[in-house]
């Protein structure tokens, strides 16, 4: 057995990956079994073998041809000045020492192109050559880079958009003109695989306001950087014609009659023809039907669209093929290896015996992907043997419900914290073989150490009471907090027990009744603090019931886009309750959003606050740490933490009985989920309840910026007061710097 052809491969390194050895018979199976082992290895361009002729003693010649990959000594770069050699090595695959391979060798220019891309070399252009010794079975690779200038896009224009303007067309493209945030963003470089994406987001609206033949090209546009680093984007658009809806027909109903099933269409005769509308009007013809029961695929709406040459419109066929009408007859769940059944079904508008209605089931999968337990929900009528009958198929993918986290945060308020929080959104108090998983309890345990406050809670929710929608639940907690006033510390050790029922499912409307007693304790006050501040109780007992309504319709609690949260809030302390201290409250927050561009997320919300407590029977005055005030990221941003409302004659805050207050905010994405805000915000806080003259009113205007930092969401507000009334003698500015949501 002999080997031609091993130059920079070893004869030793071959042998090891076959089993053909001098003496054995010969077999051809084996041979190509070697072959393709040997392949295997990378380490060869082909392989081959011949066999001689028989010779005395039945022995033949087993001569392998064997041509090696070259392998790579050397890895160069020419003519990357302004991008570090090291930098591009990172982006690469290819290693001296490895077998050459030239289509690696490709994807390892167009990563590097992309890079430059990304960096704002729009010009860059990286090619690559090989040279090859056949002698030593060596090669270098070269990689060429004209890097070009790195420009930023100070301007994108359109030409021919007669009827969309060019602000709409740039608010439907990713690539945006370079601007003084776009070191943050990454925005204002070209990139060409964003820019083609872009060209297809402009002809994708054109076609949804009826300009069905608008051509738009990538040969077409116009790059001029003639002015340096400034990159001029030109496009041209050829528009075409705009296209209305025809005649519009309904055919194939014999179960609902056409007036009603019109009445249920949108986009009438004359209308501009956007297919997306259409679309809609489609689904909600079948989501008509489905909701009596009548499912795809027996009952569908098939949409024929029909140009018509006479009017240069386009008429509307919808196609109705009516099926039966179909019940429940059995619930099938599968995938869940965690969560336990009922836990799915209790979710569910839909059982056994009910009309199979496709808007529950719509319903239904909401409900189960809020619950957050599952990475998938999908839910499916199945057939059976029964006719009218079909099977309700739940298939869910079990996600991660458990959290652990420790971690550093710091606000404006605050200061620096430390913190470690678990929480288990599907837990199972009674169930430690599935590690306490399964039941969709919720629990949370938090410990949190900072410079101007201390936390530590333990919290326990049963959202389905004897499997009915009613929530029970209690939080046991300590806090400590000096960042309320600088002259003492406030110590807070207390439980909270709650009943939480849905009282109106339609409508989203809650109610909650909790009691809460804690003990508040103020500690370490100051020699040099005012009168009223050494003359608060050292330490008093609240015991506390409260009952609360809430109504929230908003489609995300972070960065909410649109509807409603109204709130009400009643409380009353002491009396029969016991407690050293005797007091009642009502409060009302009430917030609504309106997106006014929702294609490109801008919003404006609106938010009102009001509220009183008034003291009763025993205690001489509503307790200091329970009154009202304002100032801060939460509510007038212009202002310090609870430097708005009633001083007292040394100039220290003391808080009021009753307040109010009003906020607007418009903002919009810079980049999602990077939001830009303005607001204003504007309050007062008097000393007696039920008195809401705004004689004490203070005001303030201010941007802000909101982002993710560590998947926790991060609000920078600047702030600058407008009014300020005669006891808040504080600056004209704020800035803030908070975590989480401001509702």
């Amino acid at each position: 057995m002999r080997f031609v052809g091993t130059a920079n491969v070893s004869e030793q390194v071959v042998r090891a990956n076959m089993q053909v050895e001098t003496g054995l018979a010969l077999d051809e199976t084996m041979l190509d079994r070697d072959i393709r082992t040997l392949m295997r290895t990378g380490l060869f361009e082909f392989v081959e073998y011949f066999i001689g002729d028989l010779q005395p003693g039945n022995v033949r010649d087993l001569v392998w041809e064997v041509t090696p990959k070259y392998r790579v000594t050397e890895i160069r770069f020419e003519g990357n000045e302004r991008v570090r050699t090291g930098r591009l090595e990172d982006e690469m695959r290819s290693r001296v020492g490895l077998a050459l391979d030239e289509r690696q060798i490709q994807e390892d220019a167009e990563r590097m192109t992309e890079y430059y891309e990304k960096a704002g070399y729009s010009q860059v252009l990286v090619e690559y050559a090989i040279e090859r010794d056949r002698t030593t079975g060596n090669a270098t690779i070269i990689f060429q880079v004209r890097e070009g200038p790195r420009t930023r896009i100070s301007s994108i224009r359109f030409t021919g958009n007669e009827n969309i303007g060019t602000r709409t067309l740039r608010r439907a493209m990713t690539t945006k003109r370079w601007w003084i945030l776009s070191p943050i963003t990454g925005s204002g470089r070209y990139k060409d695989f964003v820019f083609e994406d872009d060209l297809a987001k402009i002809r994708d609206l054109y076609r949804q306001e009826g300009f069905l033949d608008v051509e738009l090209s990538l040969d077409q546009v116009q790059f001029d950087n003639s002015r340096g680093e400034r990159l001029i984007i030109t496009v041209p658009v050829n528009e075409g014609r705009q296209y209305r809806i025809g005649e519009v027909t309904i055919t194939g109903n014999t179960i609902y009659p056409t007036e009603l099933l019109t009445r249920l269409i949108r986009q009438r005769s004359g209308a501009v023809y956007r297919p997306a509308r259409i679309d809609e009007d489609a689904v909600t013809l079948q989501d008509f039907y489905g909701r009596d029961g009548y499912l795809d695929p027996d009952t569908r709406v098939d949409l024929n669209r029909r140009p018509n040459l006479e009017t240069g419109n386009i008429d509307l066929e919808y196609v109705i093929t009516e099926g039966g009408r179909f019940t429940v007859e059995s619930i099938d769940v599968e995938g869940n290896t965690l969560t336990k059944n009922i836990v799915i079904l209790r979710e569910l508008t839909l059982g056994p015996g009910d009309t199979f209605s496709q808007v529950s089931m719509r319903i239904s999968k909401l409900r189960l992907e809020n619950t957050r337990f599952f990475d998938s929900v999908e839910l499916t009528p199945e057939p059976t043997n029964l006719p009218g009958r079909r099977n309700l198929k739940i298939s869910v993918r079990e996600g991660r419900t458990g959290n652990l986290q420790f971690g550093a945060g710091f606000s404006s308020l605050e200061r620096g914290t430390l913190f470690v929080e678990f929480s288990q959104g599907n837990f199972d108090l009674f169930n430690r073989r599935s590690f306490f998983r399964g039941d969709g309890q919720k629990f949370r345990m938090r410990i949190q150490a900072g410079s101007e406050s201390s936390e530590a809670l333990v919290s326990f929710e049963e959202p389905w009471l004897f499997e009915q929608r009613l929530g029970l639940g209690f939080t046991v907690y300590r806090t400590s907090a000096n960042y309320t006033n600088s002259f003492y510390q406030e110590v807070r050790t207390g439980f909270n027990v709650f009943l939480r029922k849905t009282l109106n499912e339609r409508r989203a409307i809650d109610g909650r009744i909790d009691y809460t007693y804690e003990t508040v304790s103020i500690e370490d006050v100051a020699n040099n603090a005012s009168a009223f501040i050494l003359g608060l109780d050292r330490e008093s007992s609240v015991s506390r019931v409260g009952f609360q309504l809430l109504r929230d319709t908003r489609d995300r609690v972070i960065n909410t886009t649109s509807g409603t949260r109204f709130q009400l809030d009643t409380r009353i302390a002491g009396g029969f309750l016991g407690g050293d201290v005797d007091y009642y409250s009502v409060e009302y927050r009430g917030g609504q959003w309106f997106p006014v561009f929702a294609r490109q997320a801008q919003v404006l919300s609106l938010l009102g606050r009001v509220g009183i407590i008034e003291n009763f029977g025993n205690s001489d005055e509503v307790p200091y740490y329970d009154r009202f005030f304002l100032g801060g990221p939460n509510d007038l941003r212009g202002f310090e933490y609870r430097e708005v409302g009633p001083r007292d004659q040394f100039g220290d805050p003391i808080g009021g009985k009753s307040y109010g207050m009003f906020s607007a905010e418009y903002s919009f994405d810079i980049v999602a989920p990077i939001r830009f805000a303005f607001y204003y915000d504007g309050g007062f806080v008097n000393v007696d309840a039920f008195d809401f003259n705004p004689g004490g009113f203070n005001d303030n205007v201010g941007i802000s910026l909101r982002l993710f930092v560590a998947g926790s969401p991060v609000s920078l507000d600047y702030g600058i007061a407008l009014t300020r009334d005669r006891s808040n003698r504080q600056g004209a500015s704020q800035f803030n710097f908070s975590l989480g949501g401001r509702y």
